[in-house]
């Protein structure tokens, strides 16, 4: 009978012992294997979020997803609800094709564990709604009028930016060594 190196437990025993694993390290921690040993451990590359992050990610996904919907299902009632009803329903349904892209995105963002796919998600909103801020103000100066629901509008946006620079300065900032 031929006897199988794997399955002798004194064996393995003496080959974890030569190859250094299964102990404890310098840094009292116990490797299961040696590519966990020469990898070390990815716990301090854990990302570190600033608190309300998810929450505010998807608060912004169901936001745009929610405009989105509206622009391409009821264009005209969303624009007259801050602009004059002068616009074909073409343009609206184009913008909400746009949001849809966009909350799409912020749907992938919610879900992931990279850093950099977050600030990447937090920098597409933030752009998008700096320009859409830009481009609702100088449609507002052109126009000459300021209704309720474009001011509500423009709060929303500066807000909406507001806490999106916030969140991607924290997410963006190094972890303090302690």
């Amino acid at each position: 009978m031929k006897k199988h190196s794997q399955t002798d437990l004194v064996s393995r025993l003496k080959t974890r012992k030569m190859l250094g694993v299964g102990g404890e390290d310098d840094d009292g921690e116990v490797h299961r294997s040696k590519i966990s040993q020469v990898l070390g451990n990815d716990s301090k590359y854990a990302v570190r979020e600033p608190i309300g992050l998810r929450a505010w990610i998807f608060l912004s996904a169901v936001l745009f997803t929610v405009t989105a919907l509206m622009a391409l299902v009821f264009p005209s009632h969303l624009y007259e609800s801050v602009f004059e009803p002068s616009t074909t329903n073409i343009s609206i349904r184009l913008y909400g094709g746009a949001l849809l892209s966009i909350s799409l995105i912020l749907w992938n963002g919610l879900y992931t564990a990279e850093k950099a796919v977050m600030r990447w998600t937090l920098l597409t909103e933030a752009s998008y709604c700096g320009v859409q801020f830009l481009v609702t103000s100088v449609s507002l100066l052109e126009l000459g009028s300021l209704s309720d629901g474009a001011l509500y509008l423009l709060l929303g946006e500066v807000l909406l930016l507001l806490v999106t620079l916030l969140y991607h300065h924290q997410l963006g900032r190094r972890a303090k060594k302690n």
